[in-house]
């Protein structure tokens, strides 16, 4: 079992890394979601109700999360020049960057609220440090290549 695992690990931040590498389109962010929802179903123990009941409204959250950061990357994106000519410029981008991260609290608040109803806090818990596991090994996987 583990020397499996060591191969599933292997080949996802393999794939991750080439993801990085090339860009993400369309395509390969579903990779990337499909790889997360691997990593996330292996770390934490869902029962076949709570995996129907908890994955739709999981997918829902990241919906709306790549909607609202999309929005802000179609404003400040690699071709801004983040060098402000002037106080107003700066501010404007720091109102709209704390206006991200507000939406971005605000939807994680709301859907943890909805985890909740369908998951024991435990699991819900388990699968916020599953995310952030997910997060970690894709870091270290680009660091490593």
């Amino acid at each position: 079992m583990k020397t499996s695992y060591r191969y599933f690990l292997i080949l996802l931040f393999s794939c991750l890394s080439l993801v990085q590498l090339y860009g993400q389109t369309d395509a390969k962010r579903d990779k990337i979601d499909a790889l997360r929802t691997a990593f996330i179903n292996n770390r934490v123990d869902f029962t076949s109700k709570e995996a129907q009941d908890f994955w739709p409204l999981y997918n829902e959250m990241n919906d709306k999360l790549n909607a609202v950061r999309k929005t802000f990357r179609q404003k400040y994106n690699a071709q801004t020049n983040y060098n402000f000519q002037t106080d107003k410029e700066a501010e404007e981008y720091l109102a709209a960057e704390l206006t991200l991260r507000q939406k971005e609290y605000e939807l994680y608040k709301d859907y943890y609220e909805k985890f909740k109803k369908v998951l024991p806090v435990k699991k819900v818990a388990a699968i916020r440090r599953a995310e952030e596991s997910f997060k970690r090994e894709i870091i270290n996987s680009i660091k490593e290549n």
